[in-house]
């Protein structure tokens, strides 16, 4: 399974998490070898904490967790992409997506 993977140097590759039915960026996280073990048995997401450097459940605390329906590698093997069905709002500070602050475009 993890044969193939570039991971980092600290052992972890970058993990982008999409919705399954918009399509939508929902995070990005990092796995270790485990995490992304835990990922591909249990179908729920799990990542590597790289500031309390620990596994966690995504949503272990606010109860919104993602469903895997397929993870996918890219063609250098080294990012991740999770396909799943989150139960609720993604980003901890409540909203869908991690990704809901555009940066202004500098004029040319």
């Amino acid at each position: 399974m993890v044969d193939n993977l570039k991971f980092n140097e600290k052992g972890l590759i970058p993990a982008i998490v999409q919705d399954e039915s918009t399509g939508q960026v929902l995070m990005l996280g990092y796995m270790d070898e485990e995490a992304l073990r835990r990922t591909l048995s249990s179908g729920e997401v799990w990542f590597y904490s790289r500031s309390r450097q620990k596994l966690w459940l995504k949503g272990e605390t606010s109860g919104n967790r993602i469903k895997v329906t397929s993870v996918w590698k890219d063609c250098d093997g080294d990012t991740l992409l999770v396909i799943g069905q989150p139960s609720g709002p993604v980003c901890h500070t409540g909203n869908k997506t991690c990704f809901f602050e555009q940066l202004a475009q500098e004029e040319t």
